[in-house]
């Protein structure tokens, strides 16, 4: 079980990374609200995350939720900025569709793997052969 201050330091990391993900993701994310999402993101890291890979299991998770919610963020300033999209537009719309979609599929690939890892209830350092079999 690991201390308190490492899983505050992994919660305050994975939150750091939410809020980049989300500055990412948004293109126009003022300082205030990257604080708010920092401070929002840390706090239920340091709820839900019991152990270390726990808190980066959800972090990915996040993350994978941000990546999904950037092509459409995309989308919703392109359509605000009024007119027909240009080519250009087109072409942000479809490389944010492409990437984000692969993107958030990887991401939540990855936690759906921490999440099984951190209920799994083996310590790390053990092989795989000597496991608990499901």
């Amino acid at each position: 079980m690991p201390s308190s201050w490492t899983r505050s330091v992994n919660a305050v990391l994975g939150g750091l990374v939410v809020a980049v993900g989300a500055w990412l993701a948004s293109n126009a994310v003022s300082v205030y609200t990257a604080a708010v999402v920092f401070t929002a993101a840390a706090a239920f890291l340091s709820w839900r995350g019991r152990t270390v890979t726990g808190i980066w299991a959800w972090t990915t998770f996040l993350l994978g939720l941000e990546c999904f919610a950037w092509p459409i963020m995309t989308m919703l300033q392109i359509r605000s900025a009024g007119g027909d999209p240009s080519d250009e537009d087109m072409g942000a719309i479809l490389s944010a569709t492409f990437m984000g979609l692969f993107s958030a599929v990887f991401w939540i690939a990855f936690s759906y793997g921490l999440f099984k890892r951190s209920n799994d209830g083996t310590p790390p350092g053990e092989p795989v052969h000597a496991r608990k079999k499901r």
